[in-house]
């Protein structure tokens, strides 16, 4: 007995000590001192105010809408807004790659910046990873600054930071671009050569929309919120800075230079340059004007203990959705129910509301572990009437014609809904858990009945060839309908996967983290 008691208070302690150590390490100093700024607002005589003002002042309390589907084209806007910046450039994203879109998009920031142009830069910190280095070295410039948005408090190594994994679950996944104060850009796109068509393995269908009028201080007032909230810490509060800074930008300038000089005579590169063409010959008369709402997360949804009650923007969202009369068509790369949630979606086709869902196939999906959780969701839909369709892996998207991106795996990212074609919304939000309950997120309600109608013929005329139609045969069994070699097909497993593929979700549908799907 006495060994066993010895035995069992030295994992007592060791499991304390450990948990002591875990949390140590995890440590952020959240109370570090930050200097509070705000967006710019003596923007109207700006290149960017100018061009939009005569146009903005026909539509008093209205804002324009331009969507941008192509990813080539959503590049183009992202680096043409940046050349025009002359005040400021403030900017958010969940991620940004260490690849050509993101060594380009920085490259963008760091031109601005060396122009004069004050550039925030607040990054969700969950990919941020191993970058502390040249993340710190653009802090160091004197018109750019860098904030980590709920940081981890151990640098190295995620694991390090169980200690904080109530608050460290919870990200900011948010994305928006805005200059001068003037026009801004919104939507599902993060930063990374799979949101663009770039080269590469993976080709994410996206979706973004440009705006200005009223809708730009809207967003520059959120992006307020985030950039100085609690949970935004600068980079020197979590990292060492350069000691020589003015060479660790030469030296990050030329670094940049190299990186990207690759594709400059490529043919996503040609794209680019003829989307930066076409958006330069464009005027305010190209976009549509509408009543609209910005709806967005509180920042302090990130933070475990004011979570409870922080605003959300599911109240609105919610509202929009149950306003529906006839028709709701949904597109989400994830789309995770509980039953409170199925149950709504039953009360809506009670009052004989058509529902049309696309999502990702098993196949398409960039996280299986998603898909587990979408695996239940799908018979009791179906036996409600709800049409269900999922992209197919091999789906030929918009944006990349021009730039042989057939060998890409197709994953769809985009996240919109419309209701009653007259009403269209667009954003980062996925119809999932952590979507509605975890992350904090953002998006625009346009009601346009334009918009909404040329979304919802594109949804109607979407290519079988693209998506397989998910049904239910006679005893109840989900089966697959989609064209091969131009010939109709009923397949009785998901579709283009291994066995594997389809155990390994199965299996991880026994796993309690559907909270976090």
């Amino acid at each position: 007995m006495k060994t066993c008691l010895k035995r069992s208070q030295l994992h007592a302690i060791i499991a304390v000590w450990m948990l002591a150590l875990l949390s140590a390490c995890a440590s952020v100093d959240f109370n570090y001192p930050r200097t509070t700024t705000n967006a710019l607002t003596d923007t109207s005589e700006t290149q960017l105010g100018q061009a939009f003002a005569e146009e903005v002042a026909k539509h008093d309390g209205e804002s324009g809408f331009l969507p941008l589907e192509d990813g080539v084209e959503a590049l183009a806007m992202r680096l043409v807004l940046a050349e025009k910046a002359e005040r400021s450039i403030d900017t958010q994203y969940f991620l940004i790659h260490d690849d050509i879109i993101g060594r380009v998009f920085i490259e963008s920031l760091l031109r601005a910046a060396d122009r004069g142009v004050r550039v925030r830069l607040l990054v969700d910190d969950m990919h941020a990873k191993g970058h502390d280095p040249g993340l710190a070295i653009l802090d160091a410039h004197p018109n750019l600054e860098i904030r980590l948005f709920n940081p981890f408090g151990n640098r190295s190594s995620n694991a390090m930071n169980a200690g904080s994994l109530r608050r460290v679950v919870r990200r900011m996944h948010n994305k928006s671009f805005t200059v001068d104060n003037q026009v801004t850009v919104i939507g599902g796109r993060n930063i990374g050569d799979e949101y663009f068509g770039a080269p590469g393995d993976a080709n994410f269908g996206d979706l973004d929309v440009a705006g200005i009028g009223p809708v730009v201080q809207d967003v520059s007032s959120m992006f307020d919120a985030y950039w100085n909230h609690q949970a935004a810490l600068p980079m020197p509060a979590l990292t060492r800075m350069p000691e020589n800074p003015e060479q660790a930008l030469a030296d990050l300038r030329t670094a940049l230079t190299q990186s990207i000089a690759d594709i400059r005579e490529s043919k996503y590169a040609d794209a680019v340059r003829n989307s930066i063409f076409e958006a330069l010959q464009r005027d305010a008369g190209s976009v549509t004007f509408a009543p609209y709402e910005l709806v967005y997360d509180s920042p302090d949804k990130s933070m475990p203990e004011l979570a409870r009650t922080a605003a959300s923007m599911t109240t609105s969202l919610r509202d929009s959705v149950i306003d529906a009369e006839s028709e709701l068509l949904i597109i989400t790369p994830y789309f995770v129910l509980r039953e409170q949630e199925i149950d709504g979606f039953r009360d809506l086709r009670d009052r004989g509301v058509d529902i049309k869902v696309l999502t990702n196939s098993l196949a398409s999906n960039n996280h299986t572990i998603s898909h587990s959780g979408y695996i239940p969701v799908r018979k009791p839909l179906l036996k409600m009437g709800v049409n269900i369709y999922e992209v197919r892996a091999d789906a030929k998207l918009a944006g990349v014609e021009g730039i042989d991106r057939d060998a890409a795996k197709t994953t769809l990212h985009a996240k919109a809904f419309i209701v009653d074609r007259s009403r269209l919304f667009i954003g980062s939000f996925n119809w999932n858990q952590r979507s509605k309950n975890v992350d904090t997120e953002m998006g625009v309600i346009i009601e346009s009945a334009e918009l909404a109608v040329a979304f919802a013929e594109r949804l109607d005329a979407i290519d079988r060839e693209n998506v397989y139609e998910v049904v239910l045969n006679d005893k109840d069994k989900l089966r697959w309908k989609g064209i091969e070699q131009g010939q109709e097909v009923i397949l009785t497993k998901e579709p283009q996967t291994s066995w594997w593929h389809r155990f390994s979700a199965s299996f991880l549908r026994i796993l309690p983290i559907k909270s976090q799907l």
